[in-house]
């Protein structure tokens, strides 16, 4: 995730619409994302541009030794992984959480430079899972989160 920046989330929030910032919005309704990537200003911004343009709770997880136990603590609605992290990979990862029978139902997408972005829209998938190319834009980022989530993560009401 690197080339991130506040010029590629939406910024145009009409005046009637809601206050987006985690203190104006209900921890319940918010949308939880975890990214994991051992960037950790990669993460940091896309934490930061989250928040500012929807109802999402980010949680940046940099040490993918510890992703599977941040996921455990956080319960995210969806996940994103960086493939090649040093340690442990992305797919290593992925499978311990697959594993838990509390986190197999939480989306996982793979964010990778790997692939193109071409590639990544025509539907490419990595371990059967779907794939985002980096760098990511947020609007990109935002419609692929909002594709993923659950359906308890969609209901508003």
């Amino acid at each position: 995730m690197n080339k991130i920046t506040e010029a590629d989330f939406p910024r145009n929030p009409g005046p009637d619409s809601e206050p987006t910032s985690p203190a104006a919005s209900s921890e319940d309704k918010q949308k939880r994302i975890l990214i994991v990537d051992n960037d950790a200003n990669s993460t940091r911004l896309v934490k930061v541009l989250l928040e500012r343009s929807g109802p999402y709770l980010v949680m940046e997880e940099n040490d993918a030794t510890n992703a599977y136990h941040s996921a455990r603590n956080f319960k995210p609605d969806v996940i994103f992984l960086d493939v090649m992290m040093p340690e442990t990979d992305g797919g290593e990862v992925a499978a311990q959480i697959q594993a838990d029978p509390e986190l197999s139902n939480t989306p996982i997408i793979f964010l990778t430079a790997l692939v193109t972005r071409a590639e990544a829209k025509d539907g490419l998938h990595i371990e059967g899972r779907p794939s985002l190319a980096k760098p990511i834009s947020i609007p990109e980022l935002i419609s692929v989160i909002e594709e993923n989530l659950p359906p308890r993560a969609t209901t508003d009401q």
